[in-house]
């Protein structure tokens, strides 16, 4: 099927403020996951715009079915960084780009696929804060007496540890972590070996990783959060946490940002400085700097 040939995918529709297209087609013999749904083809419009705009529309053009996802150029970024959705993800990295109105989608994928280093350190600060929420919540479970909880948040903070370690290989960890971490890293694999067939209690795995977690935790604070160290020395100034978690270069981790921060300023890393008088009238605004 020749794709730039469908007349509605070569329209390009300024009325939407779309910038570009991209068509990832599934041959019928294919299972396509629950978010592709059988269908023949899965559309992506990228729009330029700094809002969350996803939406989801379904379409026949002949006998070919197909679904059309609008989603902005930020929300793209974002998901390059997270990893999240995964269909769209595939569509970027395996479509085909059948229109756009400038290189910006040609330079993202390349971009991904030479795995550069601003988005490796994006993508490395994403995984070490998403692994130090699973650590965290995992504690808090087990000391709450909700084993099968933690189980779960442990299983996931050993796929963000396994994500770093593959970021830390230069590779873009895709859905395949633990076929490659079964090569690289036979102490990490045995960790997951651990915690999911090992004959010892649910309680006893769920410790065991935790215990591993937070040495790890503490090894590797200071080398995955570069990127928001970075940008507290960029200027004299304390930061508020408000500015921080509205910095550009950190929105893909605005949610756990202030666990992070926290952490850091425990083990010394951030200073904290409380001498700025709150907008609110009362109290005094904690702000975070960095000792040269």
């Amino acid at each position: 099927m020749e794709l730039k040939n469908l007349a509605f995918l070569s329209e390009q529709s300024e009325e939407t403020g779309a910038v570009g297209a991209i068509a990832y087609s599934h041959p019928g013999e294919r299972f396509h996951g629950s978010l592709i749904q059988d269908f023949d083809l899965l559309v992506l419009i990228v729009l330029n715009t700094d809002q969350s705009t996803s939406t989801v529309e379904h379409y026949r053009y002949g006998d070919l079915r197909y679904q059309l996802i609008y989603a902005s150029w930020s929300e793209l970024q974002i998901t390059a960084v997270t990893g999240e959705h995964y269909n769209l993800m595939q569509c970027l990295i395996e479509g085909e780009i059948i229109w756009e109105t400038d290189d910006q989608i040609t330079q993202l994928r390349e971009e991904l696929s030479s795995f550069g280093n601003e988005l490796r350190e994006q993508k490395l600060f994403h995984e070490f804060t998403s692994f130090l929420r699973m650590y965290v919540e995992a504690r808090r479970h087990m000391q709450q007496g909700h084993v099968v909880d933690a189980y779960y948040d442990a299983l996931k903070a050993l796929g963000n540890w396994a994500r770093i370690v593959l970021i830390e290989q230069g590779m873009y960890p895709d859905h395949a972590v633990w076929t490659h971490i079964q090569q690289l890293d036979r102490a990490l694999w045995k960790l997951y070996q651990e915690l999911t067939v090992s004959s010892e209690t649910l309680e006893q795995r769920v410790e065991l990783i935790l215990l591993a977690c937070e040495f790890s935790v503490m090894s590797k604070m200071e080398e995955c959060s570069e990127l928001l160290l970075r940008v507290i020395r960029s200027r004299k100034e304390p930061w508020s946490i408000h500015e921080l978690v509205h910095h550009p270069r950190l929105r893909f981790v605005r949610e756990d940002l202030p666990l992070v921060l926290r952490k850091l300023v425990l083990r010394s890393i951030v200073k904290e400085s409380a001498g700025w008088p709150s907008l609110e009238g009362e109290g005094r605004e904690i702000r975070y700097w960095i000792e040269a």
